[in-house]
């Protein structure tokens, strides 16, 4: 009975150093993404993202509101009071296209200054508080400790989107396996997707395998963890994979 106290004191301290180990990498990823959106004047702003009908302006702004909502997490983490995500998927949506229309410079400060609120409110946590539960866009819960995660992963993906000089071969051979396991993360236990034995190689010759639960035929899939990345995102057809490469569910 007693032992369970510092059994979940060592847990939440070693949940907090992860939380913490990954939002070091979210400021050097947020200073990157700043570096290249610095460069966009409005004419590049205005131009097309790789998200269909999304123009950069509408990835940066949501970027920015990404920021936020996440910020409203670790508020929730922090305090036990609930603070949603976002108010509705409705304000949501309207908020990045009504965003979306403001010039470079306001785009590129609400971006900085919303980054700068995230990494403030992650400093903010204790250990216990990391551990604390909370519930994102999907009704699932998860542990604060995640967030850290969710916002690099935010910041990849969706840097690679901006098409302005970014891409899943810039992530670190450091984070690659981090990067497979949140892009599958959205796959796993989809009724409505394939279900996939795959295979992954990294740069130091390692490999690792993850199966996604769907549909009753498996397909095997094998490849390098960059164009796997790219594929499990929708941001990659899957052509530089081997075996029986399925098309999958939309990503989100």
């Amino acid at each position: 009975m007693h032992d369970s106290v510092p059994e979940q004191r060592r847990a939440e301290r070693s949940a907090a150093e992860r939380a913490r180990r990954r939002l070091a990498d979210v400021r050097e990823a947020t200073e990157r993404l700043d570096r290249l959106v610095t460069g966009l004047d409005d004419a590049g702003m205005r131009a097309p993202s790789l998200l269909p009908g999304w123009t950069r302006a509408h990835v940066v702004t949501h970027l920015a509101r990404n920021a936020d909502g996440l910020v409203n997490l670790l508020t929730w983490a922090r305090t036990g009071v609930e603070h949603p995500m976002y108010a509705s998927n409705a304000d949501r949506d309207a908020d990045i296209e009504e965003g979306a229309g403001r010039l470079a410079q306001v785009l590129h400060e609400d971006l900085r200054a919303a980054g700068d609120r995230f990494a403030v409110a992650g400093e903010r946590l204790t250990d216990s508080q990391w551990s604390a539960t909370v519930v994102a866009r999907l009704p699932a819960p998860f542990p604060a400790s995640n967030i850290p995660s969710m916002r690099l992963f935010e910041l990849w993906v969706h840097g690679v989107d901006l098409d302005v000089g970014f891409s899943f071969a810039d992530i670190s051979d450091e984070l690659l396996e981090t990067a497979v396991a949140l892009a599958v993360s959205r796959h796993l236990d989809r009724p409505e997707g394939p279900s996939v034995h795959l295979r992954v190689t990294f740069p130091d010759g390692r490999e690792a395998t993850w199966d996604l639960v769907g549909g009753t035929e498996v397909h095997e899939v094998s490849g390098a963890a960059v164009p796997v990345i790219a594929w499990l995102t929708g941001r990659g057809d899957g052509a530089e994979l081997t075996g029986d490469v399925p098309v999958l569910p939309a990503w989100g």
